[in-house]
């Protein structure tokens, strides 16, 4: 059992030896997911899915405080209402997939399996919407979608996904507007309130909005090896969709008018994300607030006299206010269920054996740094859930440290290269906004735009890093999943 326990952590490959093998192992190892038997297609199993369920329970509540109502819109598509926005079809066309049979019989129509759905729901809402009176329309689905990509990661980048995607119809330029904002806002409060990940909200580049979107807004998050993700986006689609499938309205005039459009997802790959900026080389790390089990308490001695008694007496005491679980399994030793618990990223273990007893104390452990401490019993209630606020708040100090000393400033090609190679993460850097220039630091760098940022604004110079020409914005740049 000895060796087996030390080999249950060897098991996890170091991430500075091999970042994307630790991130399998992670995935593999805490039961996460398994392979399916078609490629890019993941199974979440129980745990993972206990995962997306935290961050569903959370942005649903959120939706349905700002008035948004659930609804659902067909899994297929007809291949001519896709066609109806060419610059739509340009964007997701590599990525589509079509159902051509039923059965033995070809259908005299192709049907594309949902990439996304403004083209479906669109067409509802031509039929739905009459007068102004009707709107706005503040309608959500939970769903999956296929996009047939060619290199696939469980979580980061799947054939198949899990995500929401809202689609709002406005009377007006400025609410659809506000709305696209209040979502950008939604999403940061999931990825910082609830998953302790610090985010930068920004606007997208022309080059890397949405599909026919006018203005594409984004969370981007810095991961362990420097990488950017993108953890969720709000799309200002204007009218671009309502005019190409005609949805009108009465307006207040008595006139006809085409009602304002967003869009906005967030996905599973956010679980992805969660991985890549807390967990280490033990093991998942999870915030409490999300954390399927807050605290796991694993009995010493468990056969002795009084002391499964006495963790049944906590674990009644505690799940008032916390998810507790107890491990007493009888053919797994201490050690092992000591590491088992650190794998699964439990926030606090709790020990409890005969001496312990004894002494009127148990011990706790925290996950995120292992520290351990001696707490009597009359006050483990109220340091339980002072542990529960501290781990929260620490993970994201953390975190957010962690991105700061990460990024970078750069005002020309070398000292943007310079930074890439020796501290990857975010780089500061202003951009002309030309969208020949920055497809060559993409092709030069394999760095993106990550986003032009609300809250950094500074100017740092007058000339774009690469082109030398007059700069307009600063930029975050980041090789990215």
């Amino acid at each position: 059992m000895e060796k087996k326990e030390q080999q249950f952590v060897r098991e996890i490959t170091n991430m500075e030896d091999d970042f994307a093998q630790w991130y399998t192992d992670i995935i593999t190892k805490a039961d996460l997911v398994d392979y399916s038997p078609v490629k890019g297609f993941m199974v979440i199993k129980p745990y993972g899915y206990a995962l997306w369920e935290s961050i569903q329970n959370f942005a649903d509540r959120r939706f349905k405080e700002t008035g948004h109502k659930n609804c659902y819109f067909p899994l297929l598509i007809p291949e001519s209402l896709l066609m109806k926005e060419a610059e739509h079809v340009e964007g997701f066309a590599p990525e589509v997939a079509w159902v051509t049979h039923a059965g033995r019989e070809k259908l005299q129509e192709r049907l594309v399996i949902r990439p996304t759905s403004e083209t479906i729901i669109c067409e509802m809402y031509k039929k739905w919407l009459n007068s102004y009176r009707d709107l706005p329309y503040l309608y959500n689905q939970w769903c999956s979608v296929v996009r047939w990509e060619k290199t696939t990661r469980p979580f980061l980048r799947t054939s198949e996904f899990l995500w929401q995607e809202g689609h709002t119809l406005h009377e007006t330029y400025e609410e659809a507007e506000v709305e696209t904002l209040q979502m950008l806002d939604i999403y940061a409060e999931v990825a910082e309130d609830l998953m302790a990940i610090p985010v930068v909200k920004g606007k997208k580049s022309v080059r890397e909005r949405f599909a026919g979107a006018e203005d594409t807004y984004t969370i981007e998050a810095l991961m362990h090896d420097g990488k950017a993700l993108q953890c969720g986006t709000s799309h200002f689609l204007a009218q671009h969709f309502t005019k190409a499938f005609n949805i009108e309205f009465q307006n207040r005039n008595g006139g006809k008018s085409h009602p304002y459009h967003t869009s906005w997802g967030i996905s599973t790959r956010l679980i992805g994300g969660l991985i890549m900026v807390h967990s280490d080389n033990r093991g998942l790390v999870l915030p409490p607030k999300m954390a399927p089990t807050q605290v796991r308490i694993i009995p010493i001695q468990q056969h002795k006299e009084g002391v499964l008694d006495k963790v049944y007496e906590i674990k009644e005491l505690l799940e008032k206010e916390f998810r507790v679980d107890i491990d007493a399994a009888k053919e797994k030793s201490p050690g092992f269920k000591f590491n088992e618990a650190e794998m699964l990223g439990i926030p606090v273990r709790l020990e409890l054996g005969p001496r312990d007893i004894e002494n009127g104390k148990v011990v706790l452990v925290r996950r995120d740094t292992l520290e351990k401490e001696e707490v009597s019993f009359d006050k483990l209630y109220e340091r339980i859930a002072e542990l529960m606020v501290q781990i929260q708040k620490d993970m994201f100090d953390r975190a957010k440290a962690s991105r700061i000393e990460r990024t970078s400033t750069a005002y020309n090609m070398e000292e943007f290269k310079k930074a890439l190679d020796t501290k990857p993460g975010f780089i500061r850097a202003m951009h002309c906004e030309d969208e020949d220039c920055e497809a060559e630091i993409k092709a030069e760098t394999a760095a993106t735009i990550r986003c032009f940022p609300f809250e950094d604004t500074e100017v740092i110079s007058d000339k774009c890093v690469c082109c030398g020409k007059p700069a307009k914005k600063l930029a975050y740049f980041a090789k990215a999943y």
